[in-house]
């Protein structure tokens, strides 16, 4: 009598220097916006594989069933936290994309097997149903924990808040419910992510559905009223701890990204704008002793321009904001990369001693005034560096350029047309554009980019570094 083994997903890993020994992604998957709204969002497959005749072209796409969706991010159903010791059923797969409509509400369950170029649709969570299991709408972000699939959302049905998080069942994407028990101050509601080892969960503030769909609120911004601030929660009991506040001039608290190191008790956080002067940053939350503290660690000052060439947004500063609107952290804790969507720059930081940030790296593509081009483009670039996904093995950057359709024609009024790049890392820091590589989706715009297998900002480990 023969006896069965079940093994783990082969793209799991149990520590981060693990991860960076998989194979290379051979393909990404992207999400397509028709900002119009006259045909359907889409999911493409594009081609990663250097050698292939089809390198940096679409092979696959999914054509979603309604208008309007506006997808947004989204992530793996199952990751490398599957090898947790807390993980009840250890053996799920890393097979489904789960992509939520941030205007629509709606969550695709995308399955990308048995041709992973040909994703079809397995499930489609309607917004009456997110409503009612957990009175939350506008899904925005996607982590695979050990025990559930934990998402995001923006704010209520009615458009405003209090945004948080609610979970689903790894393998049936059921929805459990509303994940937190005491809420305590928070209100507004972005991003999420975990130290797993410390039972800790942080989350970060951008602003309620009514604040954000119609675009950048000028009358909200000049008041501090979008997010600023930072919490702490206990992850095990679902409360919250600690209110970590920027102070209000810092509008925007977005993307997270902890330490990949479960060791470690620190991770960064970009800021889109500071009302002082313009300027964008990063910022270092860690543990000092059993207290949670929050320092900035890296500004990026505005640009001076020509109010003739900047939108009318824009106009009366006569300056062009950095924009930090997303960041990604290498699976080695070395380099941080940093989206300045507004000047068309992509920023490379050594973060080797997180407290001490050296600028080591630095590509322009598009921008509000420079619109730097690319070797395989015949027109300047519209958008710039703003969605950005880092290969396990830290060797490849990828970027996107559409940020949210409403705000895409507030900084751009011209138009956005949607690109994908990719650049190469340097040994020791410093990035190249990669000539050869740039996807032009035309009036549609891209947004973020999921490799197959995993990437930098998909995974979460708790066993650490051998």
């Amino acid at each position: 009598m023969s006896s069965r083994t079940f093994r783990p997903d082969p793209t799991f890993y149990p520590s981060p220097s693990m991860a960076q020994s998989a194979p290379r992604e051979t393909l990404a998957y992207v999400v397509e916006i028709d900002a119009t709204g006259r045909t359907p969002d889409a999911l493409v497959v594009l081609d990663l594989d250097p050698t292939s005749p089809t390198y940096a072209q679409e092979v696959g796409r999914l054509d979603m069933p309604n208008l309007g969706d506006e997808l947004h991010h989204f992530g793996w159903n199952a990751c490398s936290a599957a090898l947790c010791p807390t993980m009840p059923h250890p053996h799920v797969e890393r097979r489904y994309l789960l992509v939520p409509g941030l205007r629509s509400s709606r969550l695709y369950i995308i399955d990308t097997k048995p041709d992973p170029r040909q994703p079809t649709i397995h499930k489609i969570i309607e917004p009456q149903e997110l409503e009612a299991k957990t009175g939350y709408s506008r899904p925005h972000t996607v982590h695979c924990g050990p025990d559930a699939v934990y998402m995001n959302a923006l704010g209520s049905p009615s458009g405003d808040g209090p945004g948080g998080i609610f979970v689903l069942d790894h393998t049936t994407f059921d929805i459990k419910g509303a994940w937190e028990k005491n809420r305590g101050p928070q209100h507004l509601s972005y991003d999420f992510w975990w130290h797993l080892g410390h039972d800790t969960m942080l989350t970060s503030e951008w602003g309620t559905p009514n604040m954000v769909e119609q675009g950048l609120n000028p009358e909200i911004l000049l008041a501090g009223g979008y997010g600023h601030s930072l919490h702490i929660w206990n992850l095990r009991t679902r409360e919250h701890v600690k209110t970590l506040d920027l102070g209000a001039e810092q509008q925007m608290v977005l993307e997270l990204r902890p330490a990949h190191d479960p060791r470690q008790t620190y991770g960064f956080v970009g800021v889109v704008t500071s009302l002082a002067d313009l300027s964008a940053s990063v910022w270092l939350w860690h543990l000092d002793g059993t207290e949670w503290k929050i320092q900035k660690v890296i500004e990026v000052p505005a640009e001076p321009a020509d109010p003739a060439d900047l939108p009318p947004l824009l106009q009366g500063f006569g300056a062009v904001p950095p924009l930090i609107t997303d960041i990604n952290l290498s699976l080695d804790d070395q380099f941080l990369y940093v989206s300045c969507w507004g000047t068309g720059e992509l920023r490379q930081y050594d973060v080797s001693n997180p407290f001490e940030p050296r600028l080591v790296g630095s590509v322009h593509l598009g921008g509000i005034v420079r619109r730097t081009g690319h070797p395989r483009s015949d027109e300047p670039l519209t958008g710039g560096p703003q969605m950005v996904e880092v290969s396990r093995d830290g060797q490849r950057v990828y970027v996107t350029n559409s940020l949210y359709a409403s705000w895409d024609d507030q900084f751009y009024p011209a138009g956005i047309r949607g690109w994908a790049a990719k650049l190469d890392v340097q040994p020791g820091g410093g990035l190249t554009l990669d000539p050869d590589f740039l996807v032009d989706f035309g009036e549609k715009r891209a947004h973020q980019v999921r490799l197959q297998g995993g990437d930098a900002s998909s995974d979460s480990f708790c066993y650490p570094n051998p």
